[in-house]
C-alpha cells in the first residue's frame, strides 16, 4: 500500500510539471472543477450516498461502489437460494460485461476515426506524450523509487534482486500483461530464492490483486490528462487527494489485461470531469495500452516477489541470519539450474 500511494503520489507530481494535453470530441469539454478540498470532500459524501437507482443512471461511479459494498455487507445475511440468485445475476452482467469488451475494438477504431477526421494525424504525437509520461513514470518507480525502499529496509543494496524480479518475472508479465496468469511464474521464482513457503503462498497471491504501482500511476495519470485537457483547474492539494483515490482504487482493479482503465472514470469523477470524457480516455488508454498495459504488469508483478523476499530478508536480518542468499541468489536451487 505503502508503494502504490509513493508510486501514485509521483504520477500526480509528474502530471503536474509535464501537463500532458489530448485531443478530444464531443461534449463536456467545459466542465468547472470543484473551488476547494472542502467543497471536494463535501461532494465526495455526497455522491457515497446518492440514491442508488439514480447513481446508477448517472454514472456515480464513488455511489455504486459504497451502495454495493452495503449490499454486499447485507446479504453475507441472506438465505444460500438467495445468493445462489445474487451469483447467477452476477455472472450474467460478467457475461455482458465481456460481450461488450470484446467489441471494444470497434469501439476503439470509431473514436480514433472521428478524432483523426476533425483533427488530423497530430493526435498521436499527444497520445505519444502521454504513454511517455506513464511509461517514465513506471521506469522511475521501477529502477529508482523501489529499489530504494528496498534497501532501505534491508540495509543492503537492492539492485541485484531488484534487477532478478525484473528479468524473471516483469519480462513474462510483459507479455501477459495479467498479474494473476503470472501467479505461478512468481511462486516458482520464490521457490528459487529460498522463500519460506508459508509466507510466499500468501503473499503473492495477494499482492497480485493489491500491489497495483502501474495501475496507480495509469488512474493518477490519465484522470489529471482528462482534467487538463477539458480545461479543469485541480489545485495540488486536490490531486493529492486524487492520489490516494487512486490508490485505493489500484488496490481494486482486477489482475486481467487492461483492468486499471476501468477505474479512471471514477478518478475523473473526483475532479468534476465529464462521464463521457472520461470514458474517451479509456478508449485512449486501450490505444496506448499495448506499451501501457504491458510495463504495468511488469512493475506491479516484479514488485511482488521483490517486496516479499524484503519482507522476508528484514525478518532474518532481525533473527541474525545471512540474508546473502535471497538477494544474490546463491541458493543450491539456482546453483542446479
Amino acid at each position: 500500500m505503502g508503494t502504490t500511494l509513493t508510486a501514485s503520489i509521483l504520477a500526480v507530481c509528474a502530471s503536474f510539471i509535464f501537463k500532458v494535453k489530448v485531443t478530444l470530441v464531443g461534449p463536456g469539454l467545459d466542465q468547472v472543477a470543484p473551488g476547494s478540498i472542502g467543497e471536494v470532500i463535501t461532494n465526495l459524501l455526497n455522491n457515497l450516498v446518492q440514491n442508488p437507482i439514480s447513481a446508477i443512471i448517472g454514472g456515480n461511479y464513488l455511489g455504486i461502489l459504497f451502495w454495493a459494498v452495503l449490499f454486499g455487507i447485507a446479504l453475507r445475511a441472506a438465505s444460500d437460494r438467495t445468493k445462489e440468485i445474487v451469483g447467477d445475476l452476477s455472472a450474467a452482467v460478467s457475461a455482458c460485461i465481456r460481450w461488450v469488451i470484446s467489441l471494444a475494438p470497434f469501439g476503439i477504431l470509431g473514436l480514433v476515426f472521428t478524432t483523426v477526421c476533425e483533427n488530423g494525424l497530430d493526435i498521436f504525437v499527444d497520445y505519444g506524450a502521454l504513454l511517455a509520461l506513464i511509461v517514465g513514470c513506471m521506469l522511475l518507480v521501477a529502477l529508482v523509487i523501489n529499489p530504494i525502499i528496498a534497501s532501505v529496509m534491508i540495509g543492503k543494496n537492492a539492485y541485484p534482486l531488484v534487477f532478478r524480479c525484473l528479468r524473471e518475472s516483469g519480462l513474462t508479465a510483459f507479455f501477459t500483461r495479467s498479474s494473476a496468469a503470472n501467479i505461478p511464474v512468481n511462486m516458482r521464482l520464490c521457490e528459487k530464492l529460498g522463500l519460506d513457503k508459508n509466507m510466499y503462498s500468501v503473499s503473492i497471491p495477494l499482492g497480485a490483486t493489491i500491489n497495483m504501482d502501474g495501475a496507480a500511476i495509469t488512474i493518477a495519470v490519465m484522470a489529471l490528462c482528462a482534467a487538463f485537457s477539458t480545461g479543469v483547474h485541480v489545485p495540488f492539494f486536490q490531486a493529492i487527494l486524487l492520489s490516494i483515490l487512486a490508490t485505493l482504487a489500484a488496490c481494486g482493479a482486477s489482475g486481467v489485461a487492461g483492468g486499471s482503465l476501468l477505474l479512471i472514470p471514477m478518478a475523473c469523477s473526483l475532479l468534476g470531469v465529464d462521464q463521457g470524457v472520461a470514458m474517451q480516455m479509456v478508449g485512449i488508454g486501450f490505444i496506448i495500452g499495448v506499451v501501457q498495459d504491458s510495463l504495468e504488469t511488469a512493475l506491479n508483478s516484479s514488485g511482488d516477489v521483490m517486496f516479499a523476499a524484503v519482507a522476508e530478508m528484514r525478518q532474518m536480518k532481525k533473527e541474525g541470519k545471512s540474508i546473502d542468499g535471497i538477494l544474490y541468489g546463491k541458493t543450491e536451487e539456482t546453483e542446479k539450474d
